[in-house]
C-alpha cells in the first residue's frame, strides 16, 4: 500500500512538553523581562500578571489564590502534599503511573498511618463511591499515561472535612473544572497551552489556605515547599513573589499563551478544540476494528492524552510508533514507558484538528505495513 500524500503540517504530538500552537514564534513574545531581575517592578509585574490572568480566564472563585512554584505539576503536586497533608487520614486514587507516584509519596516517603488506596488498573477507574470525604483526598483528573479521566465532579462532597487535592496537569483548560469542589489544583505550562517544562502552578482555595495557616506538619519542609511565615500565608507567592529564580523566558511563553485563549474566546474555546480532536480520533477507532481506546468506558476517555492500544504485539505497536517518526508524520506517540503498548496521541488545544485528520490515514497504513511485514 502506498502511504498517503498529506502529512500532518505539525508532527508534534508528544505528551508533554506538547505542541506550540499554530503560528507560534518566539520572536512574537514580550522579552522586556529577559535579562532583568525578577525582583525588578517590571519581574514581580509579569509574574503578579501570569497569577492574575490565570484566575481570570479560568474563572477562579473569589479567594482562590495562583502561585508560580518550581519543579512543573510533580513540584506543584508534592508541595501540597508535604505542606498538607498529615491533618487527619487520607484517601489516595489511582489509575496510572502519575497516581500510583503520588501514592509511593504519602506511604514511603511521607509515611502516614492512615491512607486508604483506591486502584484501578490501566484503562479503568476505581469505584469512586468508596472515596470519604472526611479524609483528604488526592487523585488526577485525568491519568496521562492511561488516558482515563473522572469524567465529572459529581461524586465529589460538596460538604466535606478533608481537602480534595488534584492533579490537573492534562485537565486543565481542556476540561470544564468544578472548581467549588476542588482546595488545591495544578497544572503545568507545557501540556494543553504548549508552554514550557519545569514551571508549576499551584491553585488554592480558602480551605486550603487555612489549612496551611492551622496545621504544621511533623516533617522537615525544604525552602521551595514552605507556604506559611509565622503561622500565616506568604501572599507574596501568590502575586509573582516566587519562591525561587523563574525563567522569565518561560513567563513571556506563558503570557503569549494565555493572551491566545483569551483570542479564541476564552477556556470555554480550548474545551472545545480538545473535543474536537478527540472527536477525530474516536471516528477512526470507530471505523477500524484493529484499535481501541485503552479507557473502557467513553465517558472517562481523556480529551489530551488520549492512549490506544492496536492488535497487534507489543514490538510491533513500537514499530508503528517509529514508522511514523521515521516518515515525519508524528513525533514522540509511543505509550508510556509504564503504560501497556499502545499509541499515545496528544489532542490538546494547541494540536489542529486538521494535523489530527491528516495522521489518521497514516496510522492505518502503518498498521498494514506493520502487519505485513
Amino acid at each position: 500500500m502506498q502511504p498517503p500524500v498529506l502529512k500532518p503540517v505539525n508532527p508534534n504530538f508528544s505528551s508533554g512538553p506538547c505542541a506550540k500552537r499554530s503560528g507560534y514564534q518566539v520572536s512574537k513574545l514580550d522579552l522586556s523581562a529577559l535579562g532583568r531581575s525578577h525582583r525588578s517592578a517590571l519581574g514581580k509585574k509579569l509574574l503578579g500578571q501570569a497569577c492574575s490572568e490565570t484566575a481570570r480566564i479560568l474563572g477562579l472563585p473569589e479567594g482562590y489564590r495562583v502561585g508560580i512554584v518550581p519543579a512543573s505539576d510533580t513540584g506543584a503536586v508534592e508541595m501540597a502534599l508535604w505542606s498538607l497533608l498529615g491533618a487527619r487520614g487520607v484517601d489516595m486514587l489511582a489509575w496510572e503511573s502519575f497516581g500510583a507516584g503520588w501514592i509511593t509519596d504519602v506511604v514511603k516517603q511521607l509515611k502516614l498511618p492512615h491512607v486508604t488506596k483506591h486502584e484501578a488498573g490501566y484503562g479503568e477507574l476505581p469505584d469512586l463511591s468508596q472515596v470519604n470525604f472526611d479524609n483528604d483526598v488526592v487523585f488526577t483528573w485525568n491519568g496521562t499515561t492511561s488516558g482515563v479521566r473522572v469524567p465529572h465532579g459529581d461524586w465529589i462532597a460538596d460538604e466535606r472535612k478533608g481537602l480534595t487535592i488534584c492533579d490537573a496537569t492534562s485537565a486543565v483548560f481542556a476540561v470544564d473544572m468544578p472548581w467549588s469542589k476542588l482546595d488545591v489544583v495544578t497544572y503545568s505550562w507545557q501540556k494543553v497551552l504548549g508552554g514550557e517544562g519545569a514551571h508549576g502552578m499551584l491553585i488554592l482555595s480558602p480551605r486550603a489556605v487555612e489549612r496551611l495557616e492551622s496545621y504544621s506538619p511533623p516533617w522537615p519542609l525544604p525552602k521551595i515547599f514552605r507556604m506559611t511565615s509565622g503561622g500565616k500565608l506568604i501572599e507574596g507567592i501568590f502575586k509573582g513573589e516566587t519562591i525561587n529564580t523563574p525563567s522569565m523566558l518561560c513567563v513571556a511563553d506563558y503570557l503569549d499563551a494565555l493572551a491566545w485563549v483569551d483570542s479564541l474566546g476564552g477556556v470555554q474555546a480550548t474545551i472545545a478544540r480538545c473535543n474536537a480532536n478527540l472527536q477525530v480520533v474516536a471516528d477512526f477507532v470507530a471505523a477500524n476494528d484493529w484499535i481501541d481506546f485503552l479507557a473502557q468506558d467513553p465517558a472517562t476517555r481523556s480529551n489530551t492524552s488520549v492512549c490506544l492500544s492496536l492488535k497487534l504485539q507489543a514490538d510491533q505497536v513500537k514499530q508503528v510508533a517509529k514508522l511514523l517518526e521515521s516518515e515525519g508524520v508524528a513525533y514522540d506517540i509511543g505509550a508510556y514507558k509504564d503504560a501497556p503498548a499502545g499509541i499515545r496521541i496528544w489532542c490538546g488545544a494547541t494540536v489542529e484538528t486538521a494535523d489530527l485528520q491528516a495522521l489518521m490515514p497514516w496510522l492505518h497504513w502503518a498498521h498494514l505495513t506493520v502487519n505485513a511485514a
